[in-house]
This record gives C-alpha cells, structure tokens and sequence, in this order.
C-alpha cells in the first residue's frame, strides 16, 4: 500500500512542481529569451531534486509555500547547469531529455543566456515580497548557492571537464562527483528540511542522507550511460566512454559500481534510521527509486 500512496504522492507533488514552473518561467523575456529559458526547464527531466526537497520538507512539517518555492530553484539550478553543460565548449552534446539541446534549437549565444537567466530566477522564486518569512530565504538561498557555486556543482564541473583523458582514483572520482552531482542533491534535502524544524541529530543525518544517495545518483548514472540505448536515457548514452571521461564503470568495473551503488543507498537509509523522525518514508522510497531506475 505505501508503494501506491508514494506514487499517488509523488505524482501530485510533480504536477505541482510543473505548474508552478509553468507560472514562474516567463514566456515574455526578450527576444526570444523566454521560449529557451522555458524549452529548458518544462516538460522534461525525472524532478528528482524538487521530489526530495518537498519530501523532506514533508517529513519535517516544513511551510509549504517555501518547500515549493525551494523545489522549482533547484530544478532551475539543475537546467540551467544542463542547458551550459551540453553546450559544445563543454559536452558538446545534442540530445537532452529526448529533445535537441537548447543550443542546437536556439542557438549558441541563446542557449548560453537562458542558463544563465535561468540561475537568477532561481534566487528570484526563493525571494518572494510575502509568504516566506526573510530569514528562510536567506538560508535557503545559501543553501542553494553554495551547492552550485565553487565549492559544488560549478566546481565539480570544472574538474570534470580537467580530467579529460587522466586516470583518476576511486577517492578523486568521488571528490569531483560530491561536487558536480551529489552537492546539488544533499543541498535538495536540506533546502526541504530547512523549510520547518529539525534538531542538530536530525539535520545531521538528513546531511549523511543526501550526501549518501547523492552520490549513488551519479553512480547509477554512470552505469546507465554503458548500459541503456540513448532513446531510454533521453540523452546520448556511452559519451563519457566517447569523451574519455573516468567514472564509476571505468574505476571501479559494472559489477563493483552496481554494489558501490546498493552501498551508498544502505548508508543513506541507515541515516534516515538515525534522524530520529517519525516518518521519513518518501525519501526512503526515492532513495530506493534513485537506485533502481533504468533512465
């Protein structure tokens, strides 16, 4: 029965996630600017991210308006990354979430400009005149900002586009994927736990929690880019083995990264069973949802 409630659940709670995006991002910026900042973000992607930062959110009994609000930025966050990422002075990719890349349908010089309108609209929903009290959106725009910044997603990748082609150990490839993916992720719980009240213990273990299947998410990533067609990922699959880029598969080998991956969500559940909350069964299930997927 908790499988079927946790669907019912996470369709609502993606329905809502897309509605408010639908109302957030404007069709109406400049020249153009509005159809590729929205080609970006809507219709599209898994919404991972907003799913944990509402479910935390949940699970603490956070204010919804701010847990909502927090969702679509990290969602906007996680585009805007993609749009610049697939770019060709990055990944120079052409497929994304079973469409052209924003670049290949609008252009270079517009691709790049929507990701970067893309991350001020995040700050702007965490910003709003009413509804949110200041001092949450002061820590949820810290929150955000040091996931995607130097620290995380950017310099993560930065060292993945420096690691082209140079051996990198299982500790250096784990370094760069806290950063690059992992950081965003952990950063999705908090900014949801941050919505209502938790206790040091607790904000401790949500920590561990999506630190934990942060990393599993690019793990599995890495072994679905080897393993599923491109028409499955939505993406072009085997273009790190095409980049000569390391990660899990070629550090660690398929079968050693399909249990690095069963691991890291055994230490993310065990944190849940530290936090102490009552009923932390949504982010139980998307840990298990993260690891399990085929796309």
């Amino acid at each position: 029965m908790k499988l079927a409630e946790f669907e019912t659940w996470a369709r609502c709670e993606l329905d809502a996630v897309e509605s408010a995006l639908e109302g957030w991002v404007p069709s109406d910026a400049p020249a153009g600017l509005g159809l590729a900042m929205r080609y970006g973000v809507l219709d599209g992607g898994k919404r991972v991210r907003p799913l944990l930062v509402l479910a935390a959110a949940q699970t603490v009994g956070g204010l919804r308006e701010a847990a909502l609000r927090a969702a679509c930025a990290v969602e906007l966050i996680h585009a805007y990354s993609l749009v610049h990422d697939d770019m060709p002075c990055m990944d120079n990719d052409v497929l994304r979430r079973g469409k052209p890349t924003v670049h290949v349908q609008f252009g270079e010089a517009q691709a790049m400009l929507a990701g970067d309108a893309m991350q001020a609209l995040a700050f702007e929903v965490l910003t709003p005149d009413a509804g949110v009290p200041p001092a949450l959106q002061a820590r949820l725009c810290s929150l955000l900002a040091r996931a995607a910044g130097h620290a995380g997603m950017a310099g993560g990748q930065a060292i993945d586009l420096a690691s082209i082609g140079v051996p990198l150990g299982e500790r250096a490839l784990r370094d760069m994927h806290h950063r690059k993916t992992g950081a965003l992720l952990q950063a999705s719980v908090l900014m949801g736990a941050a919505c209502g009240s938790t206790s040091a213990a607790t904000w401790s273990a949500l920590a561990e929690f999506g630190d934990a299947i942060g990393l599993a998410f690019q793990v599995v990533d890495d072994i679905l880019d080897v393993t599923q067609a491109s028409a499955t990922l939505g993406k072009t699959a085997g273009k790190d083995l095409h980049h000569n880029k390391p990660t899990y598969v070629t550090v660690l080998g398929l079968d050693a990264a399909r249990r690095h991956a069963a691991d890291l969500r055994d230490k993310a559940l065990a944190a849940l069973a530290r936090s102490g909350l009552a009923d932390a069964a949504w982010l139980s299930m998307l840990a298990d949802k993260i690891v399990e997927r085929d796309n």
